[in-house]
């Protein structure tokens, strides 16, 4: 069901996570927009600007890791600046209300973390872009330590202390293997939850975009809050094409 209006939605959406026990959000980039955070696809994103950089081209060209840290220290000051939206805040508090296990996240701006989630309480299916690993040994490093490398050598992309392997963010690229625990715990909390909320994602990214059906086909109640049409509003029992912020606001909590 397509709500008609914001008020309706927002009653419907009050009405349905009263009656859950068990909720999990999966969020997207579309949550993060209120926060400073561009998203991907729509006109000004960031793909429309900048051709993704995929894992092995990453892997097999120094212009393109030095690219792609040039990439990630251009927008440092967009994510230092970003603080919890809206939407970030709402699931927190429906986290401490004890209705939130643990939200499924395919952003990797630490934003949920920020927002009083504790790290292992956030799915990052796409990693985080705050700090840096080795892709080699896996060694983690914090990203001021890259960035002293990378200005000492003139816009060069350091490789690892340790094993001399490149060091990328700690992020998921396209070819890229997805993480195997993180996707089991979203397996696991999807075919668990009574209401699965979608929010903010276009649902296109595969196979990220599988775990609202598989919550859906476990029995679980499926809303979608998203600003675009999404290719399963067709099977969602609650479809909010409205401003995120708006939406969630008013499960903001103390």
């Amino acid at each position: 069901m397509i709500a008609s209006d914001l008020r309706s939605g927002v009653e419907r959406l009050g009405d349905m996570i009263a009656e859950a026990k068990t909720i999990v959000p999966f969020t997207g980039a579309g949550i993060s927009t209120e926060c400073g955070i561009p998203d991907f696809r729509s006109p000004g994103g960031l793909w429309t600007r900048n051709r993704p950089i995929p894992f092995d081209e990453f892997v097999a060209s120094k212009a393109a890791r030095d690219e792609s840290w040039r990439r990630r220290f251009a927008m440092e000051d967009t994510f230092a600046a970003a603080k919890p939206g809206r939407g970030h805040r709402a699931l927190a508090s429906l986290h401490r209300a004890g209705k939130v296990p643990a939200v499924i996240t395919q952003n990797i701006d630490n934003l949920h973390q920020a927002s009083g989630f504790a790290p292992d309480r956030v799915i990052e299916l796409h990693g985080n872009t705050t700090y840096a690993r080795c892709i080699g040994c896996r060694q983690a490093y914090q990203l001021d330590w890259v960035k002293r490398r990378f200005d000492q050598n003139d816009g060069a992309a350091p490789n690892c202390t340790a094993c001399d392997e490149p060091v990328k963010t700690a992020t998921i690229s396209f070819g890229q293997a997805m993480p195997e625990d993180e996707m089991q715990r979203a397996t696991e909390l999807s075919q668990a939850c009574d209401l699965f909320i979608a929010i903010g994602s276009s649902l296109v990214v595969w196979p990220a975009a599988g775990f609202p059906m598989m919550a859906k086909n476990a029995g679980a109640r499926l809303v979608i809050i998203n600003r675009e049409p999404t290719e399963q509003d067709t099977v969602a029992d609650l479809v909010i094409r409205h401003d995120i912020g708006e939406t969630l606001g008013p499960f903001v909590g103390n």
